[in-house]
C-alpha cells in the first residue's frame, strides 16, 4: 500500500536515536553477519567498535553479480530502465481483456464497462506458465491485484475536496469494478507481448463479485448480516494489496485497509476495543463513495459488514466460476500478502505481514499435506492448520508463537474461548502472547535456492527510542527509533537449502540491510561497501526473487528530496551481498510494485501503480486530473496517467539484471 495511503499521520520532527545498532548488538546477539564477512557502508566506520569491524574490512571492494549499468537518480513525469534494455507496456487501466471489452472512454465508463477492463492501481504481480505444471516462458497467466482507485485523478472535473459529492452512480460502480483481481492470458511473440483477449481463464473480480467464507469463523453471529443470515457468504473484495501463490496454482490476495471504504459513525459499532484494535476507528473513511449505492458500507446499515473484510483471498485463476474463498483461518488484520511455501513433511506454510506500524509477522501452518498428483485434494488445506506469531530475541534466535484458543494466555477469561475468537481479533492475540511488534512489515518472500525469507520493515515514524515504551520503543528486530528509512531481515530456517523446514518452531534471524543514505552517520544505515550514490534507498515494500537468487526489491515511499520510488537489485551471497543497484525508475507520484519473471530470467514483470500522485513542481500531493505529476503512459492530454503493468526485457534475449 502506498504511504500516502496509510491512514495515521506520522510525526515529521526526528528524535535522536538513544541507541546505535551496534551497542543492542553488543547486548546478546554479536555473531552477525556483520562479523562474518558482511561488508557495510561508512556508516559502520561512524558506529566504530561497536561492530567489531574495522574500517579496512568495510572497506573491501566486492562484485555484484549484475551487470546492468546502473541508472542514475532522477524524477520526472517518465519512466527508466537502464541501456540495453527494452520497456513495453503491457496493460493499462482500461484496456481490454475481453473480446466484448469496451473501448475505454473516460466519458462513458461504468461499472459494466470497468467490469470488462483491467483494473485500476494494480499492485500483487505473478506469472502463471500455461499448461499449468509447465515451465512456459512465452504463455502464462498475469495475475494481479488492484489495491485501490483515486477517484479524483481518474475522471475530469472532480477535485480531492468535492469528489465524493459530485461522483456519479456510473462512476462510482466504475470505481468499484476497477478494483479487485485481474486474471489475464498473455502470450510472447517475438520480443513482444500480447493480451489474449479470448482467453479461457480471463476474469474480474471486484467489490460485486459474490466470495465464500470458510475458516474458524465462517457461520460465527459476528459475521451474519442482512443479505447473509448464515455468515458464510460476502460480495466483494478490497484493497488487494500484495499476495502469493500455492503450490496448487492458486493466487492468494491479502485485504489491507477495508476500512477505507465504509462510511457512517464507527463508534455504533458493538466492540470499540476490536474496532480500536483493528485500526477502524477512522473518522475520514468511505474513500470512493459506495456507500451511497451500496448501503451495506455504511456502519449503522449493516454493522455486521465490516468483519468480512481483511482477510487473505484464495482464487482460482484455472477455473474462473469458481467463487473466491475468502480463508479465516490465516486471521484477519491488515494483510500485505502471503507467500507460501511446503515444508519437508509436506504441509503448507503461509506467511503474512500485518502492514501497520508496531504489527507482527504472522505464519500458518497447515495440518494437512499437500498433494502434488491431486489439485482438487488441497482445495481446502488452507481451512485447517496453526497460525503463529514471531517473537525475535537478541541472540539471533526467533520463535513462532502458536496462536490457538484454550492454550497458554488465550484463555476463554482472556476472551479467546474458540478459535473464531482468535481470527477475529488477531492482533489483540498476538499482543497477549508477547510477539515483537515490527516497523510495517510489507514484502514477504521465501528465497527459493537458500530457504532464507527475507521481510521488508517499510518504515515507523513513531517508533520511539529505548526506554520510553514497552511495545514502541527500540527493539533487536527494529533497532533505530525513529525509523523514517526501513529495513530488510533475513530470516533462516533450519534444514539443508535445498529443503528448509519452513514448519519449524525456531529460526534463526538477521539484518540484512539498513535502509538510508550511507554518507549521513545519523541515518545507520547498513549495506555493501561499494554501494553507490544511485544505489541505497528507503522505504522498502515488495521484494522478488529472480531465477539467479537475487532479490528486486521495490520502495514506496514518500522518498527524500530528489529521489523517486524504484526497483533495486541485489545479490544475496557471495561477494556482492547487499549491494543494491538501482535499475527501474517510474514515473513521478508512483511506485512499482511486485517484480516477478518468466522462470528463464528473460522478462521481468512491473506494476506501475498511482502514476502522477504528486505534483513534480512542488512534490505535493495532486488534487486533481489538472494537476497531477504526469499522464504517462499515454501522454495525452485528454487522458488521467493510467498505472500499468510494464515488461522489460534484454535486447540481446539475455537474462534480465545479468
Amino acid at each position: 500500500m502506498t504511504d500516502r495511503q496509510k491512514t495515521r499521520e506520522r510525526p515529521t520532527q526526528r528524535r535522536a536515536f538513544a541507541q546505535s545498532y551496534g551497542s543492542l548488538l553488543n547486548e546478546g546477539f554479536n555473531r552477525r553477519t556483520l562479523l562474518k564477512g558482511f561488508l557495510a557502508t561508512t556508516a559502520v566506520a561512524a558506529m566504530g567498535d561497536a561492530f567489531g569491524v574495522s574500517r579496512a574490512a568495510a572497506a573491501t571492494n566486492n562484485a555484484s553479480t549484475l551487470t546492468f549499468t546502473e541508472l542514475d537518480r532522477v524524477r520526472d513525469a517518465a519512466d527508466h530502465w537502464p541501456e540495453g534494455y527494452d520497456r513495453q507496456v503491457l496493460l493499462r487501466w482500461g484496456d481490454a481483456i475481453f473480446p466484448d471489452s469496451p473501448e475505454f472512454d473516460l466519458a462513458t465508463l461504468n461499472g459494466a464497462a470497468a467490469e470488462r477492463q483491467f483494473g485500476y492501481n494494480n499492485d500483487f504481480t505473478v506469472f502463471l506458465p500455461l499448461p499449468i505444471g509447465s515451465k512456459s516462458n512465452d504463455h502464462g497467466l498475469l495475475l494481479v491485484s488492484h489495491e485501490y482507485a483515486s477517484p479524483f485523478l481518474m475522471f475530469p472535473g472532480l477535485t480531492v475536496d468535492d469528489y465524493k459529492e459530485k461522483m456519479t452512480e456510473d462512476q462510482i460502480r466504475a470505481v468499484m469494478a476497477s478494483t479487485g483481481v485481474s486474471v489475464v492470458e498473455v502470450k510472447r511473440t517475438g520480443a513482444q507481448w500480447e493480451v489474449v483477449k479470448d482467453g479461457q481463464y480471463n476474469r474480474r473480480i471486484h467489490m460485486g463479485t459474490e466470495m465464500a467464507m470458510s475458516g474458524p469463523a465462517a457461520g460465527d453471529d459476528r459475521l451474519k448480516t442482512k443479505a447473509d443470515p448464515t455468515g458464510t457468504v460476502v460480495f466483494g473484495t478490497i484493497s488487494n494489496c500484495n499476495g502469493g501463490l500455492t503450490p496448487w496454482g492458486t493466487m492468494l490476495s491479502g485485504e489491507e485497509g477495508a476500512m477505507d471504504v465504509f462510511a457512517g459513525d464507527y463508534k455504533t459499532l458493538a466492540n470499540q476495543e476490536l474496532v480500536e484494535r483493528q485500526g477502524w476507528d477512522e473518522d475520514e473513511n468511505d474513500i470512493y463513495a459506495v456507500s451511497r449505492v451500496e448501503p451495506r458500507f455504511k456502519f449503522e446499515n449493516e454493522p455486521n459488514e465490516w468483519m468480512k473484510f481483511d482477510w487473505v483471498v484464495e482464487i482460482d485463476p484455472m477455473d474462473p466460476t469458481a467463487k473466491p474463498i475468502k480463508r479465516t483461518a490465516l486471521g484477519r488484520m491488515t494483510h500485505e500478502g502471503a507467500q507460501v511455501s511446503v515444508a519437508p513433511d509436506g504441509r503448507v506454510v503461509v506467511f503474512m505481514g500485518d502492514d501497520d506500524d508496531f504489527e507482527y509477522l504472522y505464519r500458518f501452518v497447515t495440518r494437512d499435506k499437500f498433494n502434488p498428483d491431486d489439485r482438487a485434494a488441497n482445495k481446502d488445506l488452507l481451512d485447517n492448520g496453526t497460525l503463529s506469531v514471531a517473537q525475535f530475541a537478541s541472540d539471533g534466535t526467533m520463535k513462532w508463537i502458536p496462536l490457538v484458543a484454550g492454550e497458554g494466555l488465550l484463555t476463554a477469561e482472556a476472551g479467546f474461548a474458540t478459535q473464531a475468537d482468535v481470527v477475529l481479533n488477531t492482533r489483540a492475540a498476538a499482543d497477549l502472547v508477547g510477539a515483537t511488534p515490527m516497523d510495517a512489515p510489507e514484502g514477504f518472500i521465501p528465497h527459493t535456492g537458500t530457504g532464507k525469507l527475507y521481510v521488508a520493515m517499510t518504515e515507523n515514524e513513531d517508533r520511539l527510542p529505548a526506554g520510553e515504551d514497552d511495545r514502541e520503543s527500540v527493539n533487536v528486530a527494529n533497532p533505530r527509533g525513529p525509523n523514517p528509512h526501513g529495513h530488510l531481515l533475513e530470516l533462516v530456517p533450519p534444514g539443508a537449502p535445498d529443503k528448509p523446514d519452513h514448519a519449524a518452531d525456531a529460526f534463526t534471524w538477521d539484518v540484512f540491510v539498513l535502509c538510508g543514505d550511507p554518507a549521513k552517520p545519523e541515518d545507520e544505515s547498513l549495506y555493501h561497501a561499494d554501494t553507490t550514490a544511485n544505489g541505497w534507498f528507503t522505504d522498502p515494500d515488495n521484494i522478488g526473487v529472480d531465477p539467479a537468487g537475487r532479490i528486486w526489491v521495490t520502495t514506496d515511499g514518500p522518498p527524500p528530496d530528489g529521489m523517486a520510488d524504484a526497483v533495486y537489485a541485489m545479490d544475496t551471497e557471495g561477494e556482492g551481498r547487499a549491494l543494491p543497484r538501482l535499475f527501474y525508475i517510474p514515473p513521478t507520484g508512483s511506485e512499482a510494485c511486485s517484480p516477478t519473471f518468466t522462470s528463464d530470467g528473460t522478462s521481468l514483470f512491473l506494476s506501475v501503480q498511482h502514476p502522477g500522485e504528486l505534483r513534480l513542481e512542488d512534490m505535493e500531493d495532486a488534487s486533481s486530473m489538472a494537476d497531477a505529476g504526469t499522464n504517462w503512459p499515454d501522454f495525452v492530454d485528454t487522458m488521467p496517467a493510467r498505472p500499468s503493468l510494464v515488461v522489460l526485457t534484454k535486447r540481446d534475449g539475455g537474462v534480465v539484471g545479468s
